[in-house]
């Protein structure tokens, strides 16, 4: 199925989806800007890509959904820990995303993702 289509039938009955003050959010895992729309939701495309802080507050994880093993949903995200400075945790983001060949639209968002939460 193409991912339009399936945005189509996901757009409006998701069950992560939060419906406030006239805007459509989201509460997917890998979604970088919390928002329902085609452009960040993590279910339709085949590579997405996810910027959580570790638990113990030292460093982020990088979450990536990987394409050889879309069908298995156990093994389909892979977790990358990156316990740098700062400079270096950003460059390591940017690094993985151009080199594995995801999405570009997503690299200055999960950046910013990364900043965000090494900065909590």
């Amino acid at each position: 199925m193409s991912e339009h289509l399936q945005w189509m039938i996901r757009r409006n009955c998701s069950s992560f989806l939060i419906k406030r003050s006239k805007q459509m959010c989201s509460t997917e895992p890998n979604n970088l800007k919390a928002r329902s729309s085609f452009r960040y939701n993590r279910f339709i495309h085949r590579r997405t890509v996810g910027v959580e802080p570790r638990a113990d507050g030292k460093g982020v994880v990088v979450v990536m959904k990987q394409r050889s093993s879309q069908r298995k949903a156990a093994t389909s995200y892979m977790r990358t820990t990156i316990n740098k400075n700062a400079r270096a945790t950003l460059s390591g983001i940017r690094h993985v995303i151009r080199k594995n060949k995801y999405r570009p639209g997503l690299r200055v968002v999960a950046i910013r993702q990364a900043c965000a939460a090494r900065s909590l």
